[in-house]
């Protein structure tokens, strides 16, 4: 039996919107590898993220401010003296329908899921292309950019955008420089309560994805630390789905009924 272990103890890796959930599970799989990890949100996290007896570093930043986001990369370069991965985690939307909220809260949507990754991808260019090493970025996707999104419209085509951005940086920042899109199903997390009721309505969604549950924070850091590892170094532009086996198509339940009936 073949067992495969990443040891980053010799990179740096950012992980943006770090400080919980999905981010640090991230942050986590990055610091049981031997990562130096920074985290950095908007607001001060109440606990730091740990893990294998190590913490990591959390810095205030607004993603939505160029020039803090370039001195945040600048100040961890100079900090740590490299910079290996950037993990465009940060995003998220609120449930709204089209109709019911203005142009505006949509272009925020908008702004937090497409353009503060394409900020804080320039500013981690900056440093990794001085770099004979280079790095790796990792968009966080979704399967809400890959389908219909009601209820969360702008955010789904914010990350088909981010995809597509993804895709195009593999080739202009080729060949030191690797991008790849994880594009995520439903994760559990602290606020998962929030989106699908009691623990009992978060099993009945998760008996909805093939593999019969939502995906776990720390399988999500699993498959960023293995596209930022050196067993990846050919991997590039790509799109690594992690979703249980995606949705079952729902004509299948309506042809079991029609069946039965």
């Amino acid at each position: 039996m073949v067992s495969v272990t990443y040891d980053l103890s010799d990179r740096v890796a950012v992980v943006t919107g770090g400080t919980r959930g999905v981010g640090a599970g991230i942050a986590r799989a990055f610091l049981e590898a031997g990562a130096e990890v920074v985290v950095c949100a908007r607001r001060t996290p109440d606990a730091a993220v740990e893990a294998g007896g190590r913490t990591a570093r959390f810095v205030p930043v607004d993603l939505r401010d160029p020039a803090a986001v370039r001195d945040f990369f600048t100040q961890v370069a100079a900090d740590h003296g490299r910079l290996d991965t950037l993990v465009n985690n940060a995003g998220g939307a609120p449930f709204r329908m089209l109709a019911d909220g203005g142009a505006a809260r949509h272009a925020r949507v908008v702004e937090l899921n497409l353009l503060a990754p394409l900020t804080a991808s320039l500013a981690a260019y900056e440093v990794m292309s001085g770099q004979a090493a280079g790095g790796s970025i990792i968009m966080i996707g979704s399967v809400s950019g890959t389908r219909p999104s009601p209820g969360t419209a702008a955010y789904g085509a914010a990350k088909a955008g981010l995809e597509s951005l993804a895709r195009s940086m593999a080739v202009e920042w080729a060949p030191n420089i690797r991008i790849n899109t994880l594009v995520l199903g439903m994760v559990r997390t602290e606020l998962s309560a929030l989106h699908y009721g009691d623990e009992a309505g978060v099993a009945a969604v998760g008996r909805t994805v093939p593999l019969g549950r939502l995906a776990e924070p720390s399988e999500v850091g699993d498959a960023c630390v293995f596209l930022a590892s050196d067993r990846a170094t050919y991997i590039s532009g790509a799109s690594l789905l992690v979703h249980g086996g995606g949705e079952r198509p729902t004509f299948l339940d309506a042809a079991t009924v029609n069946k039965e009936t």
